[in-house]
């Protein structure tokens, strides 16, 4: 994994979604910076429904531009994967992925600090934006969900800043192994109780695995997964 990757930084105003004109701010667009980042994210940028988005633990959504290619492969050409901030992410780079990626990671971003705090649960809005009604589901059983970042230290980063890793807490935690307890293992009940510790993690996180262990059982997605009738 390069300690240093180059990044697109997007922001996206609120405005309407798909044929019902759901509210939301996923569209999201290059921006040339300066930016500002603050402990919600970056400034100018907006998130339609900030119970479920945004926020100090999802600060800032990074995406790896490395998958594009991959969802060419899978779904075909779409005039969203021409560009990065297909899935509504403020950094988008080639070079670290949820392989290389690990929980807990700290990054400096010019004079900002951020730290992964936990990796993305894909919502039906991803269907809506790209007109199919599977992308979320994909997304999560694929592994390509990209991460978010809370804001350590709040700063300024400009063109030509590099996102820089400082620090690995957590080696033994790449997002991988998160992704995996979640969607794909998910009676792994000793896992979950590892990821329930992990400090670093975000606590709606934590207290999922925390739950699921103790019902023994796998919360319901489809509220998450399939648009509202």
């Amino acid at each position: 994994m390069p300690t240093a990757v180059s990044p697109v930084v997007l922001s996206g105003r609120i405005q309407p979604l798909g044929p019902k004109g759901h509210v939301s701010g996923i569209a999201k667009t290059p921006t040339e910076g300066p930016w500002q980042i603050t402990r919600v994210g970056l400034a100018g940028d907006a998130q339609g429904d900030l119970k479920h988005h945004g926020g100090p633990e999802k600060a800032v959504h990074h995406y790896p531009r490395e998958h594009y290619g991959t969802w060419r492969d899978e779904i075909g050409a779409h005039p969203l994967l021409d560009a990065p901030g297909a899935f509504g992410e403020n950094l988008s780079t080639t070079g670290w992925t949820e392989q290389s990626v690990h929980i807990g990671d700290v990054v400096r971003f010019g004079t900002a600090v951020l730290q992964v705090s936990q990796g993305r649960q894909p919502c039906w809005k991803l269907n809506v934006r790209f007109g199919r009604d599977d992308i979320a589901y994909r997304t999560q059983t694929s592994g390509r969900t990209g991460w978010y970042y809370r804001v350590l230290e709040e700063g300024t980063a400009a063109r030509g800043d590099d996102l820089v890793l400082i620090a690995r807490p957590q080696p033994a935690w790449p997002l991988t192994r998160l992704i995996t307890l979640l969607y794909r293992e998910k009676d792994n009940y000793s896992g979950l109780r590892e990821m329930a510790a992990i400090a670093e993690l975000a606590d709606g996180w934590r207290t999922l695995a925390a739950r699921r262990v103790q019902a023994a059982a796998t919360e319901d997605w489809s509220s998450r997964l399939n648009e509202p009738q």
